[in-house]
C-alpha cells in the first residue's frame, strides 16, 4: 500500500532529520494534524501515542513515486520499526490525518510508539502539551556551579 507519511518530530522541516531523509525526495509537504493522539518527549525525539481527545501537529509528506520504496525502508530503519517484531521502538500504522489547508482527511503512514515504549511513556514520560514538537518547552540543565581554584 503506497501512502504519504505523517511526520511530527525530527523529520519536520527545520528539524535534524528532515534534510538527511526527505530533502529532494518529496512531491509535497503540507501542514496536517493527527486527531486522537498525543505526543511524548522520548527524550531527544518524540513518540505518538493514540489517545482520544488529543491532537498531534506535523506535516503530511508525499514522496516522489520513484523515491517511495527506498524512503519507506529508510524511515522504517530510522524509526527502529521491524514488521512483526514486538521489540520495535515504533510501529508503522495507517491512520487518517487532516490537512490544515482544507480540512480533508488523508490516509497516511504514522509511526506510533511500540507497546513497550508506550507503556514506559505512559508511566514516566513527559507529555508535550499542544502536540507540537518544534514548539515544545525544552528542559534546560541547571547552571553549573563555578569552579573554585
Amino acid at each position: 500500500m503506497t501512502l504519504p507519511f505523517f511526520v511530527y518530530g525530527t523529520l519536520r522541516p527545520g528539524e535534524g532529520n528532515h534534510d538527511a531523509f526527505l530533502h529532494g525526495r518529496t512531491q509535497s509537504e503540507e501542514p496536517a494534524r493527527l486527531p486522537g493522539a498525543v505526543l511524548y518527549d522520548g527524550p531527544g525525539y518524540p513518540y505518538v501515542l493514540e489517545e482520544p481527545g488529543g491532537v498531534v501537529h506535523g506535516e503530511l509528506v508525499t514522496a516522489l513515486p520513484e523515491e517511495y520504496g527506498e524512503l519507506l525502508v529508510a524511515l522504517d530503519r530510522l524509526e527502529g520499526y521491524v514488521p512483526g517484531d514486538p521489540r520495535s521502538l515504533y510501529e508503522r500504522v495507517a491512520r487518517d490525518v487532516v490537512r490544515d489547508a482544507d480540512g480533508v482527511a488523508v490516509r497516511a503512514w504514522v509511526y506510533v510508539a511500540g507497546p513497550a515504549a508506550a507503556a514506559r511513556l505512559r508511566s514516566v514520560g513527559r507529555l508535550i502539551e499542544g502536540g507540537n514538537w518544534p514548539t515544545r518547552v525544552r528542559t534546560s540543565r541547571p547552571p553549573r556551579a563555578p569552579r573554585t581554584p
